[in-house]
């Protein structure tokens, strides 16, 4: 298997193409500096990701900026920190200002030469408009939570990106579903049967992130480190280094 057999790029888009960890953090500064134990940045991120992942499987329908609200309330509770309803939604419309990585824009754009990119992403559509604005490239389809109504990893949202792909002439084998996450993306993707690229961002560090611990470990076809090491590897596979 190579890349060059595939058409279709789908991306996860925050964890693989923005740094939704360091987002994360710097925006929960204002929660986090009034906490009275010692948290660790993995502290932080883990506890995110419980209180995310479950408030999006009770309401799958809630925008994401609204989620985040509410993540950042539960946090303040079991962190025993007051905080207002309006600090919660600060917390919420930060997602526009987490960055990017440093190699997504030039590998997207590198990429877009050769693939059809989409993305498959568990934000809104305002939010992930200003992610896109940092990325700096069209995508040939964007699906959103909240274009689906629930979260990946959600059958639904697999399902509804492969069929509004099939209504396009585009088959489950020319697509290599490409994420970080192994909870919300690898798992479904294997059971959905698509090829799998992870971009393992967290490859020098332990432990799962921001992400919750998928279990058993997914299977994948390809990893790399970075955007940039996947357009590396393209571009000799066009070359037949």
């Amino acid at each position: 298997m190579k890349l060059t057999d595939f058409k279709v790029l789908a991306f996860d888009v925050y964890g693989t193409l923005i740094d939704w960890e360091s987002g994360m953090v710097t925006a929960l500064k204002p929660l986090t500096d009034k906490v009275s134990q010692n948290l660790t940045r993995d502290d932080i991120l883990e506890a995110h990701a419980y209180h995310e992942s479950t408030t999006q499987r009770w309401t799958p329908n809630k925008k994401y900026f609204d989620l985040l609200a509410v993540v950042y309330r539960r946090l303040a509770e079991e962190w025993g920190v007051e905080v207002t309803w309006e600090e919660c939604q600060a917390y919420g419309l930060s997602v526009r200002q987490w960055p990017a990585f440093d190699d997504s824009r030039e590998a997207l754009a590198y990429l877009k030469q050769h693939y059809k990119l989409v993305v498959l992403t568990n934000t809104d559509n305002t939010s992930f408009s200003g992610s896109n604005a940092r990325l700096d490239v069209h995508f040939d389809g964007v699906y959103t939570a909240e274009d689906v109504g629930s979260y990946k990893p959600s059958d639904r949202n697999f399902d509804y990106m492969l069929e509004t792909l099939a209504r396009q002439g585009i088959s489950k084998k020319d697509i290599l579903h490409t994420a970080e996450s192994m909870f919300h993306d690898h798992g479904p993707a294997n059971k959905h049967g698509l090829a799998n690229c992870w971009i393992y961002r967290r490859h020098e560090k332990e432990g799962f992130g921001a992400t919750m611990n998928p279990g058993e470990m997914p299977s994948y076809d390809f990893c790399f480190n970075s955007m940039a090491e996947l357009a590396a590897v393209h571009k000799a596979e066009l070359s037949g280094a």
